[in-house]
């Protein structure tokens, strides 16, 4: 996904956060249902797509399909996306299937870092062991075989996994989308490794930390952040001084090297 599809993923999961957060995996199970009504019609995504159609437009098609059938979160991610521009028609879909993702590892991230670890942990488990049996390889991609007898298979794989887990591999296995459920899987790992990111800062410094530095630095950025995160400092002397921190998307540098670095746009302009 690239150009105006890319740039209206970003928007849309910033602007959605606090709906998939709230949702969890009922909503990804809803999204994951108009998915595959998505999927099956080609009109219908180009219609949620046509860039010569209004917004209002694009919009009144989402209601009159799924206004009286999906909740009032699913609606508002489906009407967000229908709002915003898309290079491919398919590209709706993949965005779709990203922000239910999203609404899954927001669930699991409920237990916080533990709860993201432990979900990647239970894919990349499934993962390997489709990889290492052909038998199960054939079975899972079989063209033949019934989507849910496929899901219901992956479920197993999964015996006593988390409620978020087996939504994912079922997902991947009834409605690869043209991929491997392997494949898919791993795309999946990557949408919780997103959310990971949330929980972990990348801490830069020109000298090593005394651990008494480090506790006052973890103390400050939970209230900065709001929430308990982890540290992964890394040494740089060429940092010069100061610190800089990476969580997410957000950056905080007040290194020396920074600051000379905006002098010099200064000076330039």
């Amino acid at each position: 996904m690239a150009g105006a599809s890319s740039d209206s993923l970003a928007a849309a999961r910033t602007e959605l956060d606090p709906v998939l957060v709230s949702g969890g995996t009922a909503l990804a199970a809803e999204l994951f249902i108009a998915l595959e009504a998505v999927d099956s019609s080609a009109p219908l995504r180009r219609a949620l797509t046509d860039p010569s159609w209004s917004v209002q437009r694009r919009t009144g098609v989402v209601e009159s399909l799924f206004g009286s059938k999906v909740s009032e979160g699913a609606l508002a991610v489906l009407n967000a996306l229908a709002g915003h521009k898309w290079s491919q028609p398919r590209d709706f879909g993949d965005a779709l299937e990203q922000l239910a993702t999203t609404a899954v590892a927001a669930s699991a991230e409920r237990d916080g870092l533990d709860g993201l670890e432990r979900l990647s942990g239970e894919l990349l488990s499934f993962n390997r062991a489709v990889e290492q049996s052909h038998d199960l390889q054939r079975a899972l991609t079989d063209p033949q075989a019934p989507a849910a007898a496929k899901g219901n298979l992956a479920e197993r794989l999964l015996s006593g996994g988390s409620t978020e887990a087996r939504l994912l591999v079922r997902q991947a296995a009834q409605s690869p989308r043209g991929h491997k459920p392997v494949n898919l899987v791993r795309g999946f790992v990557e949408t919780v490794a997103r959310r990971q990111r949330l929980w972990i800062a990348d801490v830069t410094v020109a000298r090593p930390l005394a651990p008494a530095q480090q506790d006052r630095l973890a103390a400050g950025l939970k209230r900065l952040f709001g929430r308990d995160l982890k540290l992964d400092v890394a040494v740089d002397p060429e940092l010069v001084g100061g610190i800089r921190v990476q969580v997410g998307d957000d950056v905080v540098d007040s290194s020396l090297q920074s600051r000379m670095h905006d002098l010099q746009r200064k000076m330039a302009g």
